[in-house]
């Protein structure tokens, strides 16, 4: 049978998705009723969903309970701390301190992403960590009328490093696997002739996993369809992601509606 609708569905929780979520994003619940909806009314022909999930401990880097000022306070969220600000006694890492100056260097490095602190979001374990319940309803509907199999893949697991693409994380570490190249989701991906991208954030990790997948994965990337109303910005931060949707556009990636998709 020729393999040829898949879904990426990146990281659709609780704390993303749900307005009461740790790191609720204004539209993602409307995100999640038009995807469920299109798996529930197109189940037959969809071949392959991937899930994928943000998971962290609670000392993670990106969260506050990782950093404090010399009064031992820690940052707000949405705070951004940069290399300088540790150099300068602004805030201090209470773990991991010569790890993080080092990762802050390849971070600012790359001049792309500033590091932010988020509130505490997808502990492990935690219900803000599951799959939105529309949206789970829908692929365990679809599983079991269909009788396929559906894939989840966790990410940001390493407390070291943020991880918002899928494939890869921000700084891979030699000695950590789970920061490494994804190839084993590339290669199943690369089974699809289409790849639906969609899921939270438009502004974060749907932008990396879809900048992640040019550069590592670039035959992958061009089978990729961006359902562009199937995810929203983090507020305020839409700029982050807006240039890696322009490249994309101009290397010929497909940006559609949901609605236009026809299976």
């Amino acid at each position: 049978m020729k393999k040829t609708h898949a879904f990426l569905i990146i990281d659709a929780q609780f704390d993303f998705c749900d307005p009461e979520g740790s790191l609720y994003v204004p539209g993602a619940e409307q995100d999640v009723e038009k995807i469920s909806r299109f798996i529930l009314n197109h189940a037959s022909k969809i071949d392959h969903i991937c899930l994928t999930m943000d998971a962290h401990p609670v000392n993670d880097i990106s969260h506050p309970s990782f950093w404090q000022d010399v009064q031992g306070n820690p940052p707000a969220p949405f705070t951004q701390i940069s290399l300088q600000d540790i150099e300068q006694g602004t805030w201090r890492p209470r773990y991991f301190v010569s790890e993080v100056r080092e990762y802050l260097q390849k971070l600012e490095a790359q001049k792309e992403f500033p590091h932010t602190i988020w509130p505490e979001h997808c502990l492990m374990g935690h219900h803000g960590s599951s799959i939105a319940q529309p949206l789970m309803n829908a692929v365990t509907r679809w599983s079991r009328s269909t009788g396929r199999y559906y894939q989840v893949v966790s990410k940001g697991t390493y407390p070291l490093t943020e991880h918002f693409g899928i494939f890869i994380a921000q700084i891979p570490y030699p000695d950590r696997p789970e920061t490494q190249l994804n190839q084993p989701l590339i290669d199943t991906l690369m089974q699809f002739e289409y790849v639906y991208l969609c899921g939270e954030a438009k502004s974060h990790c749907v932008a990396n996993s879809l900048k992640q997948a040019m550069i590592y994965a670039p035959e992958l990337a061009k089978k990729m369809v961006v359902l562009e109303d199937c995810m929203s910005d983090v507020p305020n931060l839409a700029h982050l992601g807006e240039p890696i949707y322009d490249k994309a556009k101009d290397m010929g990636v497909v940006f559609a509606k949901i609605e236009e998709i026809s299976l």
